[in-house]
């Protein structure tokens, strides 16, 4: 079986933002996967390796490389590579572009928890974090709620004025004014201190953080986790890996039990309109193998005659 070369721009020329969610709920309807990661450190640089078996859908090994510093030198900051073994002989199904699995599964998994846990008749978003991301986001909440409007803050102003000149979206200078203003907030940062403060957040509203991935990393506060309901993509890879949720529960600011459910159980993600939601997105190569075998079935279907 020769293996599928997928690349970017002409890989995603056939996904959609919904159609992904509706992959991402069925993935979570099988067999729980069988997932292992594996982390290394070299200061700021980081590895990260992951790996993802659903009996069923097939197997994924997913490396990423995070170097903070690239930026400064005019390369990437991120980098890796995507392998999809078939699930009933182990050979090499495909090669995926490592930053379009990056790319949808992330916007991907942060939607599909912001259509269940939002208002339906949110309207105003708020991105913070002017980076690749973040301008993910607004494609795939632009498709998830086609009548809202975007606001940008970025710690850096020209970062700010770059994001809104190449998406449409307006600057926000003011963080904390910003916040209250917004239905839903999405964070997607590399902080190490927190920079939402509970005492901005209001009733009715959506905080959905992305940026968080080290163990030092928090984009919260604590009274961010205690004032709301909390929700995770997956138990296995936020508990006990990332800084946001790893800290509070260490320290005793909230319990096991605060943390009401994860994509296992997709019927528990429900909110009353005076609740404030909170979701952390970890990823995981679960969502990425869920996301490949979408990717790949699409590429499939496109490269038939």
């Amino acid at each position: 079986m020769t293996p599928a070369i997928v690349p970017f721009a002409e890989g995603q020329k056939r996904l959609d933002w919904l159609a992904l969610v509706a992959a991402l709920k069925n993935g979570h309807q099988g067999p729980k996967a069988e997932i292992n990661d594996l982390f290394l450190y070299r200061g700021a640089d980081t590895l990260l390796s992951r790996s993802a078996w659903i009996d069923g859908m097939g197997l994924l090994t997913k490396t990423a490389t995070v170097f903070p510093e690239n930026p400064k030198f005019g390369q990437p900051m991120v980098g890796g590579g995507v392998m999809l073994f078939d699930d009933q002989n182990g050979q090499l199904a495909a090669v995926i572009d490592f930053h379009l699995i990056t790319k949808w599964k992330t916007a991907g998994d942060s939607l599909m928890a912001a259509l269940a846990l939002a208002s339906a008749d949110a309207r105003k978003i708020l991105i913070v974090g002017a980076g690749t991301v973040g301008r993910s986001l607004v494609e795939a909440f632009g498709a998830g709620y086609p009548d809202a409007n975007f606001t940008i803050w970025n710690r850096s102003p020209a970062g700010a004025q770059a994001f809104a000149k190449a998406t449409g979206a307006v600057v926000a200078v003011d963080l904390e004014a910003a916040v209250g203003a917004a239905d839903i907030i999405l964070t997607c940062t590399t902080s190490t201190e927190p920079i939402i403060k509970g005492a901005w957040l209001r009733p009715g509203q959506h905080l959905n953080m992305i940026g968080a991935y080290r163990p030092d990393m928090r984009e919260a506060d604590d009274e961010v986790l205690q004032k709301s309901l909390l929700f995770v993509d997956s138990f296995d890879t936020t508990l006990g890996h990332i800084g946001e949720l790893k800290i509070p529960l260490e320290t005793g600011v909230i319990t096991r039990e605060h943390v009401q459910a994860d994509y296992y159980n997709l019927a528990a993600f429900q909110a009353r309109p005076e609740d404030i939601t909170v979701f952390k997105n970890g990823g995981g190569a679960h969502l990425d193998l869920m996301t490949a075998r979408y990717v790949l079935d699409q590429w499939q279907g496109l490269s038939q005659p």
